[in-house]
């Protein structure tokens, strides 16, 4: 083939691939929401079924949309744990983990987030997710004294935990598998595609450095989702009262029901 065909077919194929890299980015910047959040909807009419005392909670947010959130009670209460679930599922599921605190005379209110469950509307960006936990924060503040409150976040839940810390007193911080933020773990799992893209910072570690009460990071050294490094980097920015617990031969799902976790929790919420 003469040199300079060879030329025009090196030439169309790298256009081909720059368009269609050009492509992915696009759909990656536009239908990112769907590549963070994973919702499973539940029918309005849906009837909760726990094994302990619970009730419903509808917060409704700053544009009129109605979150739902479940308050699961102790038998003899010391206080509230606000939990923040992962990115997948509904309270239908994620309730199970509750009994864990409950049992420790921790009440605990869990909220299905925008979409997911019987919450109405959908994610559309970042500031309008903070605002709606916000939202359920203060309301949870006219049943319990800050001080009575524990934040504890779980995988996609810890940047948010960390941000309603950060914003607010609760007495005490608990992150679960934790990420560094999300334009770190992008780059680690996705290097070639350029972080500008991401509309959805969820920057853990600059919520991380302003929180005033003391902080609990609990990270698994087998996580295949969100590297046990994230939370090795966040060390770096603890306090003297801050602590890291690395719960060893731990994947990032099952936390709640690791031993070690199990017996650190307990004596955590003493």
């Amino acid at each position: 083939m003469p040199l300079g065909n060879i030329k025009k077919v090196v030439f169309r194929i790298l256009k081909i691939l720059v368009i269609v890299y050009v492509m992915i980015c696009a759909a990656l910047y536009f239908f990112q929401e769907k590549l963070i959040f994973f919702p499973y909807k539940l029918d309005k009419q849906f009837k909760f079924s726990f094994d302990q005392k619970f009730r419903e909670l509808n917060i409704t947010t700053t544009d009129h949309k109605l979150l739902n959130g479940i308050l699961f009670m102790a038998d003899s209460s010391k206080g509230l744990i606000f939990y923040l679930h992962g990115n997948a599922g509904a309270l239908d599921s994620w309730g199970s983990i509750a009994k864990r605190y409950t049992d420790l005379n921790y009440d605990v209110f869990m909220l299905d987030y925008r979409g997911y469950g019987k919450s109405e509307g959908s994610i559309s960006s970042e500031a309008q997710y903070y605002q709606d936990i916000q939202t359920a924060y203060d309301s949870i503040k006219t049943l319990y004294e800050e001080n009575k409150i524990i934040v504890l976040g779980y995988s996609i839940g810890t940047a948010a935990a960390a941000e309603i810390a950060s914003s607010n007193n609760p007495r005490l911080l608990i992150l679960q598998a934790p990420y560094y933020s999300l334009t770190d773990l992008m780059k680690q799992n996705y290097p070639g595609i350029p972080t500008f893209l991401l509309k959805y910072k969820f920057d853990t570690k600059k919520y991380f450095a302003k929180c005033k009460m003391p902080i609990v990071v609990f990270h698994g050294d087998r996580d295949e989702v969100i590297d046990y490094r994230s939370s090795l980097q966040l060390k770096k920015l603890m306090k003297p009262a801050d602590t890291l617990i690395t719960l060893h031969n731990q994947g990032h799902n099952g936390i709640t029901d690791n031993d070690q976790y199990v017996n650190a929790i307990r004596n955590i919420l003493k």
